[in-house]
């Protein structure tokens, strides 16, 4: 099971910030799970609400130099077509490094990320307005907890899809979609995660 540290470790620290990303390096997660906006410059910034509401955010590159082979890195990028003057899609891409990986709930970024860099992994929300199907060329297809199924569980399977459930708190629940077959969940307690589960290398 990869343990995702959403937005870090973030029922311990606030959420989206360099320490709650250090305690989840601390505690062994697999990943940390980021937000990204442009904020009005063009900066790409660490924050899960639009960038206009406060100021007090990390950079990206910021984020990234602290987590850099230490910790794998899933990028969300939030409403990317909203920022399209800002290239966001391809400076995300140019940061990140082999271990990492670009999440989104619309397609077309996606698409757009492995155009630019082929084998670059890409993590595809599904379930609102996308399809499992139309996920298939990502590495993998991300299931909102209130909503996933065992179906789409097997669906992602078939697809080469790794199945992802975002975003899991509870113990019970955790393995319950381990035994169904899901191979990570985004959680804000991957200590509780880990303690389940354990770590394993990326």
């Amino acid at each position: 099971m990869l343990v995702i540290a959403h937005r870090g470790a973030s029922a311990e620290l606030p959420e989206n910030t360099l320490p709650a990303f250090e305690r989840a390096i601390e505690i062994g997660a697999d990943y940390v799970e980021i937000d990204v906006h442009a904020d009005r410059e063009g900066r790409l910034v660490v924050t899960h609400e639009s960038p206009r509401s406060r100021r007090d955010y990390p950079t990206l590159e910021a984020a990234l130099d602290l987590m850099r082979g230490r910790i794998g890195v899933m990028v969300e990028l939030k409403t990317p077509s909203r920022y399209r003057r800002h290239s966001v899609v391809a400076r995300a891409v140019r940061l990140l490094s082999d271990a990492d990986a670009l999440v989104c709930f619309q397609r077309k970024p996606l698409e757009e990320a492995r155009a630019l860099r082929p084998g670059l992994r890409t993590v595809q929300h599904v379930g609102f307005s996308v399809s499992i199907r139309a996920a298939h060329e990502a590495w993998a297809a991300g299931f909102n907890n209130a909503r996933v199924t065992a179906r789409g569980i097997r669906a992602a399977q078939r697809l080469g899809l790794v199945p992802l459930v975002y975003t899991v708190n509870d113990e019970r629940r955790m393995r319950d979609l381990a035994a169904a077959g899901v191979a990570g969940i985004f959680t804000d307690r991957p200590e509780l995660a880990l303690r389940l589960f354990g770590a394993r290398p990326l």
